[in-house]
């Protein structure tokens, strides 16, 4: 029993590694531009184009040189979509940091009060510029979000 248990154990492996053996496909434009799929030419076809596709090294294939154009074009059209996506993003936290550096530095920092007659001062001008460069990062953080988002 044991001998054909294992007989039969190899034959089955057999027939289930086999290579799947590829299978001619036919591509035949119809009379009114339409295209029909089959393993056999359509009757009527104007055109027949015949695939067979390579599974010997990347499974199930058959692409036609055109097919695999517009396959890299689609590609690299999601590509730039992405990267545009990227820009974006990186944009909006830019603008988010600026701000977030404004509200961050509104507080005078040591040096930029000046005298304290009667116990009050004033701030200094370096407190003025610091002012000025952070209302100027936003302003630019945000027209580099509006160029972004415009694909520029």
């Amino acid at each position: 029993m044991k001998p054909l248990l294992r007989l039969t154990c190899v034959f089955i492996a057999a027939v289930l590694l086999q290579p799947a053996s590829a299978q001619v496909l036919f591509k035949s434009t119809m009379p009114d531009g339409s295209i029909v799929y089959g393993d056999k030419p359509a009757p009527d076809a104007v055109k027949v184009e015949e695939t067979r596709p390579d599974v010997s090294k990347q499974g199930i294939g058959g692409t036609t040189p055109r097919e695999k154009d517009v396959l890299r074009e689609m590609e690299k059209a999601r590509a730039q979509r992405e990267a545009g996506q990227d820009k974006v993003q990186a944009a909006e936290q830019a603008l988010r940091n600026a701000e977030a550096a404004r509200a961050a530095g509104k507080e005078p920092l040591e040096g930029e009060r000046i005298g304290t007659a009667g116990g009050a001062s004033r701030l200094s001008e370096a407190y003025d510029e610091r002012q000025r460069r952070l209302d100027e990062a936003v302003v630019k953080a945000r027209s580099e979000l509006e160029a972004a988002r415009a694909g520029r």
